[in-house]
């Protein structure tokens, strides 16, 4: 199954999914937590990707080396296709994807989106915390409005409080999938 972990900048989602992979265990053969390809440097902060320019990614889209990709946020954002194998093994694949794909991966792949979030004071001071943007672009980002795709199963996560209990919450929901263990 493929869970896709969605919400807004500011949300917490690698903050919690790195908590529910070392709560969980990294050895758990169970799961595979997909790194994303970004076309932002390394040095960039964030999540732990694989930074690429934008030629070698469109060169690797183009010879199907993505399962799923998007742009955002004036990048480009890639799963490896051999996620695909993880998942014909019957294991649960956790990726950060964007609200824009997701109707394609509820296409190809057993899903559940996972969708973090927080209420609109709580995302402000973090996105202002991180230092990365002014406040106009920060207001800009949070008067955007993703709905989910009809259809799709979505178990939701608000991170507004003690991160322990947001982390074990993500954690729990991450081993009922497993549990479901259908591959594709």
């Amino acid at each position: 199954m493929l869970v896709a972990v969605v919400g807004p900048s500011g949300a917490g989602k690698d903050t919690l999914l790195d908590g529910a992979r070392a709560r969980i265990g990294a050895g758990d053969g169970r799961f595979r937590f997909a790194r994303r390809c970004i076309t932002r440097p390394a040095s960039a902060g964030g999540e732990d990707h694989e930074a690429l320019d934008r030629d070698a990614f469109l060169r690797r889209r183009d010879a199907g080396g993505f399962a799923l990709w998007w742009e955002a946020h004036g990048l480009l954002y890639g799963v490896p296709r051999d996620v695909e194998a993880d998942l014909d093994a019957g294991r649960c694949v956790v990726a950060n994807l964007s609200r824009a794909v997701l109707g394609e991966a509820h296409r190809l792949y057993p899903l559940l989106v996972l969708e973090v979030t927080a209420p609109a004071a709580v995302l402000a001071a973090r996105l202002a915390a991180r230092g990365r943007e002014d406040e106009e672009t920060i207001a800009a980002r949070l008067a955007r409005e993703a709905p989910l795709p009809d259809g799709l199963r979505v178990r939701r996560v608000v991170n507004d409080g003690a991160v322990e209990r947001a982390v074990a919450e993500v954690a729990r929901a991450l081993l009922e999938a497993a549990g479901e263990g259908r591959g594709r």
